[in-house]
């Protein structure tokens, strides 16, 4: 089942950047489908890979700061070819 989420992660404390960096770089090298804008990251792929991933960086992303917030959609298909057509 291919799945597409869109997240926002929000460490709540200052020199909150180096974790969202972290956590981007390392959903960029999942191998899935990952595309970015500066309000949030979507992520394309199979459930159960995209979830695999998330899991391990969520967990490690929330584990980097003293509080956090993850913020995320998710469809059951994959948009990535999303084209508006108006």
């Amino acid at each position: 089942m291919e799945i597409s989420v869109e997240l926002t992660f929000s460490p709540l404390q200052d020199g909150y950047e180096p974790q969202i960096i972290r956590f981007i770089k390392a959903l960029r090298n999942s191998g899935l489908t990952v595309l970015e804008n500066p309000m949030s990251t979507q992520i394309y792929g199979d459930y159960a890979r995209v979830m695999e991933v998330l899991n391990r960086e969520i967990h490690t992303s929330l584990e980097g700061v003293e509080q956090g917030v993850f913020y995320l959609k998710m469809v059951k298909t994959d948009r990535s070819a999303y084209e508006p057509h108006f």
